[in-house]
């Protein structure tokens, strides 16, 4: 395994020697991910703060997951910003073996600028995305949306984090059991809902909330018991930025799911690296 460290070091030197100097955009962003979120499975399941922040901010309900659409593989690239022909993770399961991803994480990225990160997680796959070093906080255990919520809020109050992923696994998970578009996969959706509110809450009460950007998103959606196609059902998923200097309507250029990774960044004032698939949206926000 150490080599495997050291290759990861020496590419994580030459991505903090590619960050430039930026002018921050926000102070906090806070990347929520619903396993499974199939738009319109989401639109008609009761999720009153998704919906509201849904509305009042920049938000599609057509970005673009990766192919094969599944869950290791597509927040592989949410979280660093290219396709998997260069992260090269192509496996969707824990596999301790194959060690972390051997590509920078925007947590890494953001701790080579001196910026507090967290991750926290509702499958231990994500395991594979944690690089030595690079987050304030990392939490990835078989859990529920309203635990890794209470544990990103108490992150949150505590130590008021400048870049922060939660991830929420239970809509994905009735989704395989019950089906997706289900009345138990509606009601999972419901569930992560509260546990966003549990968010929004603690940025409320760290005194923060001005100065923070939501970035609603997901990983793949779904069909009968699974995913992974390329078909639509699959690959299509909601986007929504919801926050400071947002500006609020439909997007209507093509959003992929790495371009999450280069918003984050340029947001926080981070350069996004060149070697970077995504881009930020920068038509989510109004200009200065």
């Amino acid at each position: 395994m150490n080599h495997i460290y050291k290759q990861i070091g020496a590419i994580f030197l030459l991505a903090c020697l590619a960050v430039d100097a930026l002018a921050a955009r926000a102070n906090h962003v806070f990347i929520v991910s619903f396993d499974g979120g199939k738009p319109s499975v989401m639109r008609d399941s009761v999720m009153p703060m998704f919906k509201q922040m849904q509305q009042q901010g920049a938000c599609t309900s057509t970005a673009f997951t990766v192919v094969p659409s599944y869950t290791l593989i597509a927040h592989t690239s949410m979280l660093t910003g290219v396709q998997p022909n260069k992260h090269l993770i192509d496996w969707n399961y824990w596999w301790p073996d194959r060690g972390p991803v051997r590509v920078p994480t925007i947590f890494a990225l953001a701790r080579a600028k001196g910026l507090t990160t967290g991750l926290i997680a509702g499958k231990t796959k994500f395991q594979h995305l944690y690089l030595p070093g690079s987050l304030d906080l990392f939490s990835a255990e078989e859990t529920s949306a309203l635990d890794a919520a209470k544990i990103a809020a108490k992150f949150i109050v505590t130590k008021k984090p400048n870049l922060t992923f939660i991830h929420f696994a239970d809509a994905d998970s009735i989704g395989h059991s019950y089906g997706w578009g289900s009345e138990e996969q509606k009601q999972a959706f419901a569930g992560e809902d509260i546990a966003l509110q549990i968010l929004r809450n603690a940025v409320i009460e760290a005194g923060i909330e001005k100065d923070s950007v939501f970035l609603l998103t997901a990983d793949h959606g779904g069909q009968s018991y699974g995913h992974g196609t390329t078909d639509l059902e699959d690959m299509h998923i909601p986007w929504v930025a919801w926050g400071k200097d947002v500006k609020p309507g439909v997007l209507t250029r093509r959003i992929d799911i790495h371009d999450t990774a280069a918003t984050a960044l340029w947001l926080l004032g981070v350069s996004v690296p060149r070697h970077m698939d995504g881009r930020p949206v920068r038509e989510a926000f109004y200009s200065r």
